[in-house]
């Protein structure tokens, strides 16, 4: 067991980012059975979900003409325009089948506010409104994270970046993320996040 001061989270490892899914990341699948063996080694264990409704603005099918992957400027900045994924009960929602979801003492779903998209584990894409995780972490004694999941350029990196502002001891193990890689968006996020003092590994 880690040291009680240490937790893992496990970003957004759901079907719709998997192969065969709505938004898929290559190779997304091949990270769920070494993330199983490892959770257990964390006495803090936090899970995310991204948890859409059908009708979310981040979804290029809300925005007539607009093709998916394109960004438009919302009132928090740039955005994305995603293919509709993760929404609300849907199958592609759900964690991946083969991610053990049991050992998780708190599961964070982001992105559930139609007006907003929300790729962070800690704040929405305002960087103002929380999830409440950065509270539910300090009051277990956390003071070093390793993050592990998908996507390591979007989700990943949005949690890894905000944990670290945060003022917490961050650590993305690059061999259980896979990413999207969206215009540049990979070596981007990489660089954004050794800047911002996170251990890659």
């Amino acid at each position: 067991m880690r040291p009680a001061n240490e937790a893992i989270l496990v970003i957004d490892v759901q079907n719709d980012f998997c192969p065969g899914g709505a938004l898929a990341v290559a190779g997304g699948d091949d990270i769920v059975a070494p993330i199983n063996a490892l959770v257990p080694e964390y006495p803090v264990r936090v899970f995310t979900q991204d948890w859409h409704p059908a009708d979310h603005h981040s979804f290029a099918s809300q925005h007539d003409g607009a093709a998916p992957m394109s960004v438009i400027e919302m009132p928090y900045g740039p955005q994305v325009l995603w293919p509709d994924h993760c929404i609300i009960g849907s199958d592609g929602a759900a964690f991946h089948s083969k991610l053990d979801p049991r050992p998780a003492d708190l599961i964070i779903r982001k992105g559930f506010r139609r007006q907003i998209d929300s790729y962070s584990a800690f704040f929405e894409n305002d960087h103002a409104t929380s999830t409440g995780l950065e509270g539910y972490l300090r009051n277990r004694g956390v003071e070093k994270l390793v993050v592990v999941g998908l996507a390591l350029d979007f989700c990943v990196n949005y949690s890894a970046v905000d944990a670290a502002k945060l003022g917490f001891e961050v650590t993305v193990i690059e061999s259980l993320c896979r990413a999207i890689d969206f215009d540049g968006s990979l070596n981007a996020a990489k660089a954004g996040m050794a800047a911002a003092g996170i251990t890659l590994k």
